[in-house]
């Protein structure tokens, strides 16, 4: 098929189906090597690429502008490209089975406009057998074109890190995968002009059960360690201060407590899970993983308002500020938020909380949750300050800085620090009524 050297030749162009997190960062790589073209269905979000504003905040405006992508939100420009990722969100239902809907749309969408010649990729994070079982057939059944013969698919699974300014594309390992061995190695060559590493899996149903199972990892050990937090509460002891202690020996793996939302680990297990018990497996160990990590937005909220009771305030009539709205630290992407969890839980116990965040679109986030950020400088006359994600800005808050937001020094004053940012000792020392997870 010799897709890289056409791609070289500028003879096609690679396309990228569905332009966030994942796909936004891939079409600027590929723009510096091909001509790139740059799918979204949402129209507002390509005028804002093409003013150079990064909404992701993952490339930044300035490699934005730079970056020679033809954004579109035309399928029919789909027919240009010999090459086609397709890089859509893969959430789940309400009831946690995986919902497929929008990896099926894009791939009925890149369907109509497939040619002869050319591979389709997924990115999009789905259980083993997806992308030859489900996919395939639809690619297949719309385009006329049969899989193998006219065309042909991978599978690489998205490694992006929203807010890593460390572990970049072009430097993390990128697995590829491809239903033969053709296919796998012209699918490296491609991948590989923009990635340093690449690994070659020996076929796509190992490449997209590694995906999950390297999330479902992280999600068993910040599990455990939320266990443990529970637990440590009862009995009186700083996690934090036994987790320092554990990390001194060579094998720690150096696991925090915390809460686990956005689109990856908050997420990917449950499609591990619902793939086992289709094949008459319940999963133990995940499954609980997963209850546990589900429950911690209720323990947070619970401490909360105990701590305030514990300080003799009246927690219905209590100035609450919760700080840190996005699923996790650096990173505007509010996707499955366990932030918002617990500001809905506060309201269940009556109270009035107020939220804000150093990164989140005001904006965006009223039009996804409802709940009205409000700006530092509204931040007065606390009675309670609960930090939730560990944004770079709060970490540079000195106890003045934090001190300010009450205004009368001689209040009571609760400080909930979920991820253990301030020093105890000193906020205690202070007068403070402190509690972290």
């Amino acid at each position: 098929m010799d897709i890289l050297k056409r791609l070289q030749e500028g003879t096609s162009k690679l396309a990228v189906v569905g332009l966030g997190y994942v796909g936004l960062p891939l079409a600027a790589a590929f723009a510096a090597c091909f001509s790139v073209i740059g799918f979204d269905q949402n129209e507002e979000k390509l005028k804002a690429y093409r003013r150079g504003e990064d909404v992701t905040e993952e490339i930044g405006n300035d490699a934005l502008k730079e970056a020679a992508i033809e954004f579109t939100s035309d399928p029919a420009r789909l027919s240009e490209a010999c090459f086609i990722i397709v890089s859509v969100p893969t959430p789940i239902n309400r009831d946690k089975t995986p919902d497929l809907d929008p990896v099926q749309s894009a791939t009925r969408t890149v369907a109509k406009y497939l040619s002869a010649g050319s591979i389709v990729v997924y990115e999009s994070t789905v259980y083993p057998g997806v992308t030859e079982d489900v996919c395939k057939p639809v690619l297949e059944k719309v385009s006329g074109l049969v899989c193998g013969k006219d065309f042909k698919i991978g599978y690489s699974p998205e490694r992006i890190n929203p807010g890593d300014r460390k572990h970049r594309l072009k430097n993390i390992v990128k697995i590829v995968a491809g239903m033969d061995a053709e296919s796998r190695h012209e699918i490296a060559a491609v991948y590989q002009m923009v990635i340093d590493h690449v690994y070659e899996a020996p076929d796509i149903r190992v490449a997209e059960a590694a995906k999950l199972v390297e999330n479902a990892q992280r999600d068993i050990n910040i599990a455990f360690m939320n266990e443990l937090s529970i637990v440590f509460h009862r009995m009186g002891i700083d996690t934090d201060e036994v987790a320092k202690a554990m990390d001194t020996k060579w094998n720690a793996l150096g696991f925090r407590p915390g809460l686990v939302g956005g689109h990856c680990i908050g997420v990917d297990p449950h499609y591990f899970i619902y793939e086992a018990e289709t094949l008459g497996y319940y999963s133990q160990i995940i499954a609980a993983g997963r209850h546990v990590n589900d429950g911690m937005s209720d323990f947070v909220a619970q401490e909360t308002v105990k701590t305030m009771l514990r300080a003799g305030v009246d927690a219905s009539h209590a100035k609450v500020f919760l700080l840190g709205m996005t699923f996790k630290e650096d990173c505007p992407d509010t996707r499955n938020s366990r932030s918002v969890d617990i500001y809905r839980r506060l309201e269940d116990y009556g109270l009035h909380p107020q939220a804000s965040d150093a990164m989140a679109d005001p904006e965006a986030f009223w039009k996804e949750y409802g709940i009205r950020l409000v700006d530092p400088s509204q931040i007065v006359d606390a009675d309670c300050l609960v930090f939730l994600v560990a944004h770079e800005a709060y970490r540079h808050f000195s106890p003045e800085d934090i001190g300010r937001f009450y205004g009368n020094p001689g209040k009571k004053k609760i400080l909930v620090d979920v991820k253990a940012m301030y020093s105890r000792q000193e906020f205690e020392a202070r007068g403070y009524f402190y509690w972290r997870l």
